[in-house]
């Protein structure tokens, strides 16, 4: 198979589909939050707990959606902490972000090794198994790439249909949207600012922390230091990358995963002659150049980042 014909396999397309899906659902989230005015970079950490909190529940006997509802309260969790701290005390979004996830990875590590003391390998658990669409799933490629993957490649997919009606066709999110253009007439409707913002976070939070659970209970079978690596970073700017648009972003997350998924089979075709770390380097320095050709035409909401207090014009 050479690097042409990689593009037009199967098996391909599945795996970008599968890396895509946990950054959708933290795409998603980080979404919901600036675009009521509040830029979250607590999602790392917070991907990490939802990782962990999932796999943990059903490591301890939970099922499998236990575990994702589990996964979303501690995320929410984390938001209401986030969202407290930079909404209605207005304290630095940037260095709250941070903060929260430096706490929420070294608490996840923390409580890991205090109810695992004596694991030397990360115990498995039983994972989601793929849900074939009857019908559909025999369609040639696009079948198996879209319809034979597990439930929450599903659920990621709808995420982003049920934030775009939400955003654009529910006075919740007129007003979600009104938060981070233009505050001062949200209060003018006599809409409290703080709620709207606060409800965005935490449920923009409890989006990225089923991300992680993505990893945990979908992706693998266990939990691992480091296995978000990243990803919430990248969650970021595929937001910008998306103009803050749910489906512009969709493409982004696909059009990263695809990249992602596209150089380890280059690796395996190359036969050693490249270094590998060019090949891993290559998603990133794609996504960024795709970010600074776009971003340079986005529109970003107005206030964000832009703390708001009552009667404040």
């Amino acid at each position: 198979m050479d690097a042409l014909d990689i593009l037009f396999s199967a098996s391909f397309w599945v795996a970008a589909i599968r890396i895509a899906s946990p950054l959708i659902f933290a795409t998603m989230g980080e979404l919901i939050c600036e675009r009521a005015g509040v830029l979250n970079l607590g999602i790392e950490g917070i991907m990490t707990a939802g990782a962990f909190a999932g796999w943990f529940t059903v490591y301890a006997g939970g099922d499998l959606w236990t575990g994702l509802l589990v996964a979303a309260l501690v995320g929410a969790l984390f938001g209401l902490l986030h969202a407290t701290l930079t909404v209605p005390l207005g304290l630095s979004q940037h260095v709250v972000g941070i903060g929260v996830t430096l706490l929420a990875t070294s608490l996840t590590y923390f409580t890991y090794r205090l109810l695992l003391p004596e694991v030397t390998s990360p115990p498995k658990i039983e994972p989601f198994q793929p849900w074939p669409v009857p019908g559909l799933s025999k369609i040639p490629v696009i079948g198996e790439a879209l319809f034979t993957q597990t439930p929450l490649t599903y659920l990621a997919f709808l995420s982003v249909a049920v934030v775009a009606w939400t955003l654009y066709r529910t006075p919740v999110g007129l007003a979600v949207r009104a938060a981070g253009e233009n505050p001062s007439a949200v209060e003018a409707q006599g809409i409290s600012v703080t709620g709207i913002r606060m409800g965005a976070v935490i449920a923009g939070s409890a989006l990225m922390a089923l991300g992680g659970a993505f990893l945990t209970t979908s992706a693998f079978n266990s939990f691992f230091f480091q296995m978000i690596n990243g990803r919430g970073w990248i969650c970021i700017a595929l937001v910008v990358f998306g103009s803050w648009r749910p489906g512009k972003a969709l493409i982004g997350a696909i059009l990263f995963a695809a990249f992602d998924a596209y150089q380890v089979r280059l690796q395996q075709i190359s036969g050693g002659i490249v270094p590998y770390q060019v090949f891993l380097m290559m998603p990133y320095a794609l996504s960024i150049l795709a970010l600074i050709l776009v971003a340079r035409r986005a529109t970003y909401p107005k206030a964000l980042m832009i703390p708001y207090q009552k009667g404040e014009r």
